[in-house]
């Protein structure tokens, strides 16, 4: 691993601290480390649940498969490259700016070196069974990044996929910055620190558009967030922690568990689709929140396995009714 070198903007840098996309020279050295896992790690499919959204301005994939991510760590800013090499079993870390050591060694948990899958009961149910056949490689990511996993999951709060994903990426685009060093260059972005989170007027957040309810919940969370990121040193106690904060429910309490946690329990109660997919998958039934905490009970402290099973292949129960219709009476 190469020693990481202070994230100093180059000479000519403009407001966002790095110089313009055309012509960029002088960019300092990454920190690099080669990791081998210790199994055929799928990081596509570990990374997939941490990309918010197909335009999510904090994630890009290239098509030779190398993903990008903007991160804000608790050591700054920081952006991370990650190539896989499948002949060799290797996955390759390079990250810039003052968060590189930090995002370096956080790499292996977040593509699930520190998940242990032992003893997940699949072959309780015979859907789960193939499931668990057809992705035998999928490990639970850990990010230790609370407010990273919260800010986004806050904002799809009872909304479509749509509003969410678009209140979001403005959000990011509004009042975060650009990733360091060449991440820029890929239009890659790092959400806003949780002080201008705290700071964002309330009309501000109408012009996203994101309702004064969740804008509530994300700035009471950006003022706690040092006593949040501590609940990763305490994960029997993070669910209450987090519901402690109001708007907070199980539902979000749940998105960030699975996240920046690493929970394998972590069911997303309380969503619209997932009880109604997983349902569907498994009983050929739409099920609710009741009768999924039933199915799932055997299961249990790998429940949140069973839920990303039926995501990674793409199982939704059928859709006859009317879709949830986009809001209007926001601002745009």
């Amino acid at each position: 691993m190469t020693e990481v070198l202070p994230a100093a903007p180059p000479a000519g840098a403009d407001r966002t601290g790095w110089p313009p996309a055309a012509g960029r020279t002088g960019w300092p050295p990454a920190a690099e480390r080669t990791w081998r896992p210790g199994w055929p790690c799928p990081v596509g499919q570990v990374l997939a649940v941490l990309r918010h959204g197909p335009a999510d301005p904090t994630f890009r994939r290239d098509p030779d498969g190398t993903h990008w991510r903007g991160v804000r760590t608790p050591a700054g800013t920081a952006t991370l490259r990650l190539s896989v090499r499948p002949h060799d079993g290797e996955v390759d870390a390079a990250a810039w700016g003052a968060g590189a050591q930090w995002v370096l060694d956080a790499v292996p948990a977040m593509l699930g070196a520190a998940d242990d899958p032992d003893g997940f009961p699949a072959d309780r149910h015979p859907v789960v069974a193939e499931l668990h056949r057809r992705f035998p490689h999928w490990r639970q990511p850990r990010t230790g990044l609370v407010l990273e996993s919260l800010v986004p999951a806050v904002i799809e709060q009872k909304v479509t996929g749509a509003e969410a994903f678009a209140g979001f990426r403005r959000l990011v685009h509004r009042f975060g910055e650009r990733a360091p060093g060449p991440g820029a260059d890929r239009g890659l972005w790092v959400q806003p620190a949780p002080a201008t989170l705290a700071r964002i007027p309330s009309w501000e957040w109408l012009r996203l558009p994101v309702d004064p309810a969740r804008a509530r919940t994300v700035v009471a969370a950006a003022r706690l967030a040092p006593s949040l990121e501590r609940t990763l040193a305490r994960p029997g106690q993070a669910d209450r922690a987090l519901r402690t904060v109001p708007g907070i429910g199980p539902w979000t309490s749940a998105e960030v568990r699975a996240r920046a946690h690493g929970d394998a329990d972590a069911v997303s109660f309380g969503d619209y689709n997932i009880p109604k997919d997983i349902g569907w998958a498994l009983t050929g039934r739409r099920l609710d929140d009741a009768g999924l905490a039933e199915l799932l009970e055997p299961f249990r402290p790998h429940r949140y396995r069973v839920q990303r099973l039926v995501q990674l292949a793409g199982i939704h129960h059928p859709r006859r009714g009317h879709r949830m219709p986009r809001r209007t009476h926001l601002p745009g």
